[in-house]
């Protein structure tokens, strides 16, 4: 793969794909589909979708039922092309109660995403669980979204979605879930199929008019306080654009149980043309 030329998603050229959004091609290897198709770029994987599969890949090379992951730390290094990829997994700070994993994936022969993630050991502590996070419109009582009509792109065309608050520029809250699984064949867990749309939330409420500027964001930082029931994901989101082409996309986090956490967004806010 060469910067000029990067090779396109499964099923960018009209040939069967599976419903999902990568295949396997080897024990670190894949092939991503077009359903990880980006916003920006067509030839781009979405982030939502390469995040999902970085959580996949580490709790499939380090499985631990005791821990609880708790942060994940996604820093985008560079374009995240489509077509053949790799992903890495290790252990930087093990430990009984508290250790520190990494991710990386990797296209043409750099990288393009490291994710680091701490998981906590698990302990009873339902006699003093609570918060302050204002409850989100029940999923059920929401209207159906459609963010295909505003983005382009194959992950968003395959998004569900439900209206929980209506947007406004900047400022709106909804329920999104994937609708592929995440590698073709295989079994995800409820965390990385959440995980898998959550990137989406600088989408949910743009601040301004697509096309006559560009707002991607160069990391995703998620902090969760308990694992997500379901891989419905909630979100209430603002975006804040400075004065001088930064700007932070913030989200409350949740399932179809209650609150989870949050996430940020830095943006590198563009104008376009």
């Amino acid at each position: 793969m060469s910067d000029e030329q990067p090779v396109g998603h499964l099923g960018s050229n009209g040939e069967d794909v599976p419903n999902a959004h990568y295949v396997r091609t080897g024990e670190h290897t894949f092939r991503t589909t077009v359903h990880t198709q980006g916003a920006w770029s067509p030839l781009e994987q979405h982030m939502a979708a390469s995040s999902g599969l970085l959580v996949h890949e580490i709790e499939r090379n380090h499985p631990r039922e005791d821990v609880l992951p708790v942060r994940f730390s996604f820093d985008i290094l560079g374009f995240i092309a489509g077509g053949e990829i790799e992903v890495h997994t290790r252990v930087l700070r093990p430990g009984k109660t508290i250790e520190l994993l990494e991710a990386t994936m990797s296209s043409g022969g750099r990288d393009c995403i490291r994710l680091s993630l701490w998981r906590l050991k698990t302990s009873d502590t339902q006699d003093v669980a609570g918060g302050e996070i204002e409850p989100l419109t029940p999923l059920e009582e929401c209207e159906p979204l459609d963010m295909s009509e505003v983005w382009d792109g194959g992950f968003i065309g395959s998004l569900e979605g439900r209206v929980a608050r209506a947007p406004r520029p900047g400022s709106g809250a909804g329920w999104l879930r994937i609708g592929n699984d995440i590698v073709a064949g295989e079994q995800s867990s409820n965390t990385a199929r959440f995980i898998s749309a959550v990137d989406s939330a600088n989408g949910l409420a743009p601040r301004v008019e697509i096309g006559p500027w560009a707002f991607p964001n160069v990391d995703l930082s998620i902090h969760m306080f308990r694992a997500p029931v379901s891989a419905w994901v909630g979100l209430d989101v603002n975006v804040e654009f400075g004065g001088d082409g930064v700007g932070l996309t913030h989200s409350e986090l949740f399932d179809e149980q209650g609150p989870v956490g949050r996430v940020a967004q830095a943006l590198t806010v563009r104008r376009m043309g």
